[in-house]
């Protein structure tokens, strides 16, 4: 049943993007794919320090980086934030603050008792200043690549 949530978390998001116009996929859609790369390495730097376990994965690489929620929920969810908030960061910063609070002190307890992943060698209030440090990050990349974005428009 776990490995079917999984693969729900994986693929269900993508489905949303069938409601976004097209212009707007292509606009954000960079910043998507720097979400992915920066939860791979985030995910490989957990593996290493033993932040976390993951017990339940749907690809050979499961056991150290969690597919679905680093290439499908976060990845969309991240997606839909930018559309949401992109005009002003103090919007974009509380989203993410109450998306990550709710993930870090509570989600991860669902995980556990789902037996798809434990919390180890950190604590739930560092893994949220770690995804607050990852969401700051995000957004200075994409108003960089929106930089770029809009001296394309002008050309």
């Amino acid at each position: 049943m776990t490995r079917i949530l999984l693969y729900i978390a994986l693929i269900l998001p993508w489905f949303s993007l069938f409601f976004i116009r097209k212009s707007t996929i292509k606009r954000f859609m960079p910043v998507t794919i720097f979400t992915a790369l920066l939860m791979t390495i985030v995910f490989q730097i957990a593996y290493t320090y033993d932040w976390w376990v993951i017990h339940e994965y749907i690809a050979p690489w499961g056991h150290m980086i969690d597919v679905s929620f680093a290439y499908g929920v976060f990845a969309v969810g991240t997606l839909w934030i930018f559309i949401l908030t992109h005009h002003s960061y103090v919007k974009y910063l509380i989203t993410n603050m109450v998306f990550d609070g709710f993930f870090s002190f509570f989600v991860f307890d669902i995980l556990d008792k789902l037996g798809i992943g434990t919390i180890k060698n950190l604590k739930e209030w560092q893994y949220f200043l770690i995804m607050l440090l990852v969401s700051v990050i995000i957004y200075i990349y994409f108003r960089w690549q929106d930089t770029i974005w809009k001296e394309d428009d002008h050309e």
